[in-house]
């Protein structure tokens, strides 16, 4: 299975610090402007989001938010308002190399491309540390393979 978008919106709560608004073109049209590498990007916002996108709540808690990101407190979910014409930078990301989940389906952790574990989970952390640390295997494929077995005796959900 290829990456699937959880709609956490991790990954967009600091891209203000990197995609800002140079132009605002008028209609729900803009130039996005990528503070990294100098790309400028026109995007619409789409149109079952142009509600969405006119609430500006969002920064008051997460002032570092991307300009288009929004979250939706009653859901838990997150939107990118420009999904459609995203830049491709935001086309290209994924966030977890595999995602963990607990027996419910919950996300509770999720490797990097860094072979890093991130999880609040005191057993996710003592499993890692104790069966997946030590293995020294530089096989990207069959690393995976062995951890996804790993973490899949322990009673976890897996997802690659």
């Amino acid at each position: 299975m290829g990456f699937e978008c959880q709609q956490c919106g991790e990954c967009c709560s600091h891209l203000g610090l990197v995609h800002i608004i140079r132009k605002d073109l008028g209609n729900f049209h803009f130039i996005v402007y990528n503070q990294y590498t100098s790309d400028e990007t026109e995007v619409t916002v789409d149109p079952d989001k142009h509600d969405l996108f006119l609430d500006q709540s969002i920064f008051t808690k997460l002032p570092e938010a991307c300009p288009f990101f929004r979250h939706v407190p009653s859901s838990e979910m997150a939107y990118c308002t420009v999904h459609l014409t995203r830049p491709e930078i935001c086309q290209d990301f994924s966030c977890w190399r595999l995602l963990i989940l607990n027996h419910t389906g919950r996300r509770i952790g999720r490797v990097m491309f860094r072979r890093s574990l991130v999880t609040d989970d005191a057993f996710l952390t003592r499993v890692w540390e104790e069966c997946i640390d030590p293995i020294t295997e530089t096989d990207v494929t069959v690393w995976d393979k062995e951890v996804v077995r790993i973490l899949t005796q322990a009673g976890y959900l897996v997802r690659q």
